[in-house]
């Protein structure tokens, strides 16, 4: 195994690359996180030897979403034309390489989005999958306000949304959200197993199908992002999100008062 970052770590097994993502304690999502496995996919996309990834993540939890815990705190939310995580989100999305995401755990708020940028995600019973944001007085982002309903339908995404709620993972398989569930000690095989099934065939021609499936995604994710984060920028000044971080912060249902 290869360490590219601290965060970042890539082993290979004949056509298929491992990228492990190690950032305890929830392997959070920050800027430089998504521009170091952004930088990792790209030079796997150019090496000549990889043809599918798998995507995996160190500890209990897949990804718990962004670090809010410091947002009561702050001062004023700066006014931005543009949210530079998202820009790696849309990098992300533009790698040409099949990706299969090992979800082993909680897949929570951005790290839901995360999960979505892999082609196929295998679950393991332990897994989680919800779009809390509506918890935390906040709009989606990541692109997810497309992608989610692309891979779900509208209707299963619009309950994500609009309750919040946890899904296990039969019930993320029963949807589309995840394509297999294995037990977590099979995970990571079956995981490698489904990658090493695309990396047998013609890459060029696993390439340009890809491409044509996926379609305008990067541009739709770019698109959507920028509409979600002028929802998100007036959202963070209301007192409804000062309350939403501090109550999923002290494991409560929040007090909102539609201010």
């Amino acid at each position: 195994m290869t360490s590219i970052t601290p965060n970042i770590h890539i082993s290979h097994s004949g056509h298929v690359a491992r990228i492990t993502i190690d950032k305890p304690p929830i392997n959070a999502v920050s800027v430089d996180l998504m521009r170091d496995l952004a930088d990792a996919l790209e030079g796997l996309d150019k090496d000549g030897v990889t043809r599918a990834v798998v995507l995996a993540t160190t500890g209990k939890v897949f990804c718990s979403g962004a670090d809010l815990s410091n947002r009561t705190r702050e001062g004023p939310i700066p006014e931005r034309m543009v949210n530079p995580l998202y820009g790696q989100a849309v990098r992300l999305f533009s790698t040409e390489l099949p990706i299969v995401a090992a979800v082993q755990g909680a897949a929570i708020g951005a790290g839901l989005g995360l999960a979505l940028v892999a082609d196929f995600r295998v679950a393991a019973p332990e897994a989680r999958f919800a779009a809390n944001f509506v918890k935390l007085g906040f709009h989606p982002g990541f692109g997810l306000t497309h992608t989610l309903p692309r891979l779900i339908g509208r209707q299963n995404a619009a309950r994500m949304f609009l309750t919040g709620e946890r899904f296990d993972a039969e019930a993320a398989l029963k949807m589309g959200l995840a394509d297999e569930v294995a037990p977590l000690d099979q995970l990571l095989a079956r995981a490698h197993a489904l990658a090493a099934s695309i990396a047998e065939n013609a890459p060029l021609a696993v390439r340009s199908t890809r491409k044509t499936l996926r379609g305008d995604l990067a541009a739709a994710v770019r698109a959507q992002t920028d509409h979600e984060f002028v929802e998100q920028q007036w959202l963070m000044k209301t007192d409804d999100f000062r309350e939403g971080v501090k109550a999923v912060n002290e494991r409560r249902p929040g007090d909102f008062r539609g201010r």
